[in-house]
């Protein structure tokens, strides 16, 4: 049953005149660009589909098809209805200077007319096709909040297994086609050789429900680019994602984002796996991050550590030394956190002389040390109360700080950290 019959009947009217006018383009001269679309898969042969670039066509021609009568009339209707009214204004978050009219065509006209066409393929009308595309919108329109969710590929790295990073975010196996499923052009934003090399199968997706009333999706770029840092603090492989997001709201094309540059890039390095274990303390790592926005040296230490996975010397080790002081430096310098790291790291006299002579010569180990002295910090989670522990044990005043007060001694075993 219809939930708003005037609206079915004013939405319709739109897009059966929108159709009228593209059939007469296309029938005096016209093209619809079409996709040559890959479906790859690993060991297995490629398989190609041609896929009408509708969403393009009706997008080049939206403002000339604003000016006509059945849109005005569609928009009157919708305007009538505080629960589309709501939906278009949280569907152009962000976009300022734009009223209730153009976020209702810009959000509901022009989205439902692309998803319409899609379905039909072309612009051969289907009385089917638009049913079942108004029946999305309208409980998308009515319903008691919105999914939203955002997807980047994933390069790097492999898993076997979906592994939950905390707060609906998580990695997985990519699906063969999901992406060109909603974004035809999508192949052409993919990464080289993603879903073709066994590091680049995976994404990276935060996926989140919207209460309703909620103003403004998740900012999805910062989020992803935590998750990324903390995978790559915890595996120490090459890790990136992107170089865009593709964002989905109520399962609908919402947006394509550019990831944040310093997370799309991928640092030098020999791709890694992804195991539940590492996982976890990815997700442990991911959510102490935000420890780094009232410790400001600890997210001095975090940002040079991450630029140095970029530099060559000697800006690398420059990076990596003051990521080390601001980290475990305090006010007493590099050999103050050069001692400090022997202390939390080394489990035996033999183990933190090795690692202090790392630190001091800096030698090739150098920098893993720092990274897991960097997990270290953040699985303890109060930076300046580890440092007054190691200064105690030092003295000799109390035992070493260890992780297993904190339910992940295992992490050293592990050769997280």
């Amino acid at each position: 049953m219809l939930r708003a019959p005037n609206i079915y009947r004013s939405l319709r009217a739109f897009c059966l005149g929108a159709f009228g006018v593209f059939t007469a383009e296309l029938d005096a001269g016209a093209e619809l660009p079409f996709a040559f679309e890959e479906h790859a898969s690993l060991d297995r042969p490629a398989l190609y589909e041609y896929r009408p670039l509708v969403r393009s066509f009706v997008e080049a021609r939206i403002e000339r098809l604003a000016r006509r009568d059945d849109v005005r009339a569609a928009i009157e209707e919708l305007r009538r209805e505080p629960a589309a009214r709501i939906y278009a204004r949280a569907r152009v978050t962000g976009t300022r200077g734009v009223g209730d009219e153009q976020a209702l065509y810009r959000s509901v006209l022009v989205p439902l007319l692309v998803a319409v066409a899609e379905a039909c393929g072309g612009f051969d009308w289907d009385d089917g096709a638009f049913d079942r595309a108004y029946r999305a919108l309208e409980a998308a329109l009515f319903g008691s909040g919105h999914a939203y969710a955002a997807t980047a590929p994933l390069i790097g790295v492999s898993a076997g297994a979906q592994v939950d990073l905390g707060d609906g975010i998580r990695v997985r196996a990519a699906a063969t086609g999901e992406l060109a499923a909603h974004w035809p052009e999508a192949n052409g934003l993919l990464p080289a050789d993603f879903g073709r090399e066994t590091d680049r199968l995976c994404v990276l997706e935060l996926e989140r429900p919207l209460t309703a009333g909620t103003a403004e999706p998740p900012d999805a770029a910062a989020e992803l680019a935590d998750a990324v840092t903390a995978l790559r603090l915890a595996t120490a492989g090459p890790i990136a994602a992107g170089p865009v997001i593709f964002e989905r709201l109520d399962w609908q094309p919402y947006g394509i984002r550019p990831v944040l540059p310093i997370a799309a890039t991928q640092p030098p390095g020999e791709p890694t796996r992804l195991d539940r274990f590492r996982g976890e303390v990815a997700e442990k790592l991911r959510a102490r991050l935000a420890l780094a926005d009232d410790d400001t040296r600890l997210g001095e230490a975090l940002d040079r550590w991450e630029l140095s996975l970029f530099q060559s010397e000697p800006f690398r080790s420059e990076q990596l030394r003051a990521s080390l002081g601001a980290a475990l430096g305090g006010e007493d310098g590099i050999w103050a956190a050069s001692v400090r790291v022997a202390i939390l790291l080394g489990e035996s006299g033999r183990e933190r002389t090795e690692l202090l002579d790392e630190l001091r010569w800096w030698g090739d180990g150098a920098a893993d040390v720092l990274r897991r002295a960097l997990v270290r910090v953040l699985l303890h989670g109060n930076r300046g109360g580890l440092l007054a522990m190691l200064d105690e044990s030092i003295l000799g005043l109390r035992p070493r700080p260890s992780l297993e007060s904190h339910g992940i001694g295992t992490v050293r075993q592990r050769g997280v950290a």
